[in-house]
């Protein structure tokens, strides 16, 4: 076969031409530190590196998610351990208020401290996140929590019951708040009777009921109470019937039925956590009826407690229903407020374990994409190595095949 000068030129071209291509594509994925540079170079590998790069993307926004519910929970947390600790303190002085040798005067100071904690409950419970939202407001977050309504003369509770959520995984969405609804509305008022000041017939001209025994008359009310709005009108209605004699003596009675009967010294019959005073001591009746279950915000406990405090005509008996009610449902408040921090630890707790779940992922995300299109830096410049090896051999291969002539034969 003979060889032209035009072919020999040509093979020898294409030869470098190849060299140097094979070189700077080495070149280039040194360079990139990539080992697919385009899709044409490992269409499959470069299909799978895509998904791997949107699920990085994702933990990303994840990590973002993350940071700000951190934020706002811990926000939370703090904002309500304030709130726990004012209540304390309002605790401490209703009890400090129950002192027999108080003065009106005495009664007034306590009564300016609780003002200014109520002053800082209620703007605790107006507080607001970092982008200037009201925490406890639920969807309406916008509006303020609550506010004082002076046509009834009592805190309102202006949100809704919604909860913001925030998701920090594929399928985990943690909630990045509490409403108010939840944390401060929905406390027990103290469980009492519907009037002090009770009914009664025969030989009894008066007479007043007062719970003074909390922990036995809540388990009292909490077995009779009739709860049931198609109950007969008195379900919740006790008859106390007297026969005076010697010794006096009574028995309870509800709707016809005696679920008690005993005796009494003096003019006090004491039933079931009630003291009930009757006056004259005579054959009658004494009737009383159940209060339903309430609830009742913390900052219109507060205010029945400072109306108390500075009320200089209110008998000693009302006094200590007054400060009853506050004890117990600013125990009832304090409580609330814990199990509301309970819930925010272990949406802490879950969220620091899909943090590292997260991140594990983030870990094995990346390295799976690295094996499908990352550069092995060892191999990239041994392949850089051969093949500028081979574009010098071309080069030197094509010069001495240029330079041949018979004539050097001859």
């Amino acid at each position: 076969m003979r060889l032209s000068n035009n072919l020999m030129y040509q093979n020898g071209l294409s030869s470098i031409l190849n060299s140097q291509s094979a070189v700077s594509k080495a070149q280039e994925q040194v360079n990139t530190q990539k080992k697919v540079l385009s899709a044409s170079d490992d269409p499959a590998a470069t299909a799978r590196a895509l998904l791997y790069t949107d699920r990085i993307e994702s933990n990303e926004q994840y990590s973002k998610n993350i940071t700000m519910l951190t934020s706002r929970l811990t926000t939370q947390d703090s904002v309500l351990e304030n709130i726990k600790g004012s209540l304390e303190k309002a605790h401490t002085l209703a009890i400090q208020a129950g002192n027999g040798a108080y003065s009106d005067i005495d009664r007034e100071g306590i009564a300016e401290e609780i003002k200014a904690i109520q002053s800082s409950v209620l703007d605790l419970m107006n507080a607001k996140t970092e982008d200037g939202k009201y925490i406890f407001s639920g969807y309406q977050d916008n509006t303020q929590t609550y506010s004082f309504d002076s046509s009834t003369g009592k805190y309102t509770y202006n949100g809704d019951q919604g909860q913001h959520q925030i998701k920090i995984a594929a399928s985990v969405d943690v909630k990045s708040s509490d409403n108010g609804f939840e944390v401060f509305e929905k406390v027990d008022a103290r469980l009492n009777v519907e009037s002090n000041d009770a009914t009664v017939s025969g030989g009894i001209t008066s007479a007043k009921v007062y719970v003074r025994e909390q922990g036995e008359f809540d388990n009292f009310h909490k077995e009779n109470y009739n709860a049931d709005p198609s109950a007969a009108a008195g379900a919740n209605t006790f008859n106390i019937v007297t026969t005076a004699g010697t010794p006096n003596t009574y028995q309870v009675e509800q709707g016809g039925t005696v679920i008690e009967s005993g005796s009494f010294d003096g003019s006090q019959i004491k039933f079931a956590g009630m003291e009930i005073d009757i006056s004259p001591v005579a054959t009658g009746q004494v009737d009383f009826t159940l209060e339903a279950p309430k609830k009742e915000n913390i900052l219109n406990t507060l205010n029945d407690l400072i109306a108390g405090l500075t009320d200089s005509t209110i008998s000693q008996d009302d006094y200590d229903q007054v400060l009853a009610d506050a004890m117990t449902q600013i125990d009832n408040s304090k409580n609330q407020v814990s199990l509301t921090q309970a819930g925010l630890g272990g949406r802490l707790n879950t969220t620091e374990k899909v943090t590292q779940s997260n991140a594990d992922l983030d870990i094995n995300n990346k390295a799976s994409r690295a094996d499908l299109v990352e550069l092995d830096m060892a191999e990239a410049i041994t392949e850089l190595t051969k093949q500028e090896t081979a574009l010098q051999a071309s080069q030197a291969t094509f010069g001495r095949l240029a330079n041949l002539s018979l004539f050097d034969y001859l």
